[in-house]
């Protein structure tokens, strides 16, 4: 695989295949500083992890996975038949045809402060890309891959840097004009289930005010995030 073309704001370290991009990028984050990104090479997945380093409250700043998951889904939305939607599933699922293909994932230092700037957050993805044979019954029970939609020329460095270049995006809309805007790309993938307004509070909540008026129903962010609900736990790999 060729070598990366990064925008400048970026600092690459590249690992072999069967390593960990995300956990990587926690282990070095303190040292290696906001703009790291950590790709692993191999055929199968597209994985990488960015190091950040926010200047606001932890609590706020773990809307980094919606930015995360918008830049994600214009890289794959960049190289994807027109036909087949990209979408997703709250707050971290990347779908493809309505099966999964990838997500995202944040970490931050534990201890780490709600009210305090952390130290460092990391926005971790994957994308698969191939796999090599379907199951006895000639499906998949959750997930796709790619190949198997129809994306004939997969080339992992162009979708990494197509990610790195959207991230670059979303998070300077952040700091210009604020989460509004991020918030807002992310919504417009989320498929819509009945009537109401949807929004994204301030700590990242989800949150769905009834068509017809009342307080918000409110689905937090913060306890699920420490199971992806695209990351097969057994395999390490979005499930199939």
């Amino acid at each position: 695989m060729p070598e990366l073309v990064l925008p400048p704001v970026y600092r690459l370290i590249t690992l072999r295949e069967h390593r960990d991009a995300f956990a990587h990028a926690m282990a070095v984050g303190a040292e290696a500083g906001a703009g790291t990104l950590v790709w692993v090479r191999r055929f199968d997945l597209v994985e990488v992890a960015v190091v950040f380093e926010p200047e606001e409250p932890l609590v706020s700043a773990r809307r980094i996975l919606y930015a995360g998951m918008n830049a994600l889904a214009d890289a794959l939305a960049a190289h994807a038949p027109p036909e087949k939607p990209v979408a997703f599933r709250w707050p971290d699922t990347l779908l493809f045809d309505g099966a999964i293909v990838g997500g995202g994932r944040i970490g931050w230092p534990e201890g780490a402060s709600e009210d305090e700037p952390p130290p460092f957050l990391v926005f971790g993805a994957m994308l698969r890309t191939f796999v090599g044979a379907r199951s006895e019954s000639g499906d998949w029970a959750f997930g796709t891959s790619l190949e198997a939609e129809g994306v004939d020329v997969i080339d992992m460095a162009e979708l990494v840097e197509s990610f790195a270049r959207h991230l670059m995006v979303h998070v300077h809309d952040w700091m210009d004009r604020g989460f509004r805007k991020v918030g807002e790309t992310w919504l417009a993938r989320l498929p819509r289930e009945g009537a109401g307004r949807r929004g994204i509070d301030g700590n990242g909540d989800f949150l769905l005010t009834p068509a017809g008026g009342g307080a918000p129903i409110r689905h937090a962010l913060l306890p699920v995030l420490a199971a992806p609900g695209w990351l097969d736990p057994e395999t390490g790999l979005p499930w199939l």
